[in-house]
């Protein structure tokens, strides 16, 4: 079995009663649940409620409390509308007897109509840039204990930074970053699929983009994903090289407040996401 499957995998679902489901907790090396996965399996559970002939084109989602890596979740979809055209879904991920985590999808058939989209950034190719294991070599006498923990987890979605990434050089700078990523395996012909695993892998490096105005490091913070919002706009396969661009407009009140623009390598802006997250000076 390789990574990719492995995630698939990890965060599948099973059916419990009508409009109720479980999901394992998949860890990626910490005691609470990772952000991404509440979210990809929420998406997830409202899929397995709606036709096959429509796909989700925007999911919000607030991230309520943290969840426990070593209890499963429980995730309670409510049908709210199946229109003509779109058809509206709210989950709730459930743990412990409280909510840790609501959101609301949309789905929608597939229709013709206007096009554009914003150019994506002239940057470098994933084939010129490092992947984690290769900045680990590379860095691994220069990096503090903990980006070589974070470099070390294996994960099935390749990440390769246009930038050097913040954590090994935390120095103020510019709230703009630019990160190539894929999935580490061939994935089969779903479109859920792969907007899924797509919402999984969204919730990577958006925080830190907020950090770089300010050259703190995680051990300064109480950092946590607050909510999440993100649109898909056109079809695409993970498992081939898409760019996350990303910034941070704002940061006030301990919040900080991220941007992203997907593309593939033809040029194809393909999804959209935001995501406000605390960023809390520790005492």
């Amino acid at each position: 079995m390789n990574e990719i499957t492995a995630l698939i995998d990890a965060i599948s679902l099973n059916k419990i009663e009508e409009n109720i489901y479980s999901g394992k907790s998949h860890s990626i090396g910490g005691k609470r649940v990772f952000g991404g996965q509440v979210l990809a399996q929420s998406l997830q559970a409202a899929a397995l409620t709606v036709p096959e002939d429509r796909v989700v084109h925007s999911l919000h989602g607030y991230f309520i409390l943290p969840g426990d890596a070593e209890k499963p979740i429980i995730y309670n979809v409510d049908r709210l509308r199946d229109g003509g055209s779109f058809t509206t879904r709210r989950v709730v991920a459930i743990q412990n007897g409280k909510a840790i985590f609501n959101m609301a999808a949309s789905f929608q058939i597939r229709e013709e109509g206007f096009e554009h989209q914003i150019s994506m950034p002239n940057v470098s190719s994933p084939e010129n840039l490092m992947n984690a294991e290769e900045l680990l070599a590379a860095y691994k006498n220069q990096l503090p204990e903990s980006a070589i923990r974070s470099l070390s987890i294996p994960r099935p979605i390749e990440f390769r930074p246009v930038e050097k990434p913040y954590f090994m050089n935390p120095r103020k700078g510019q709230p703009y970053n630019h990160v190539w990523m894929r999935a580490k395996g061939e994935m089969p012909e779903n479109p859920i699929l792969h907007r899924t695993l797509l919402a999984y892998a969204s919730d990577y490096n958006l925080l830190s983009t907020a950090l770089q105005p300010h050259g703190v490091t995680w051990a300064d913070l109480m950092a946590a994903s607050l909510d999440h919002a993100m649109w898909f706009h056109r079809d695409f396969r993970i498992d081939t090289w898409l760019l996350y661009a990303l910034d941070s407009p704002s940061a006030s009140n301990a919040r900080g407040f991220t941007r992203g623009n997907i593309f593939d390598e033809q040029g194809r802006l393909v999804a959209s996401v935001v995501q406000e997250g605390l960023i809390r000076k520790r005492a």
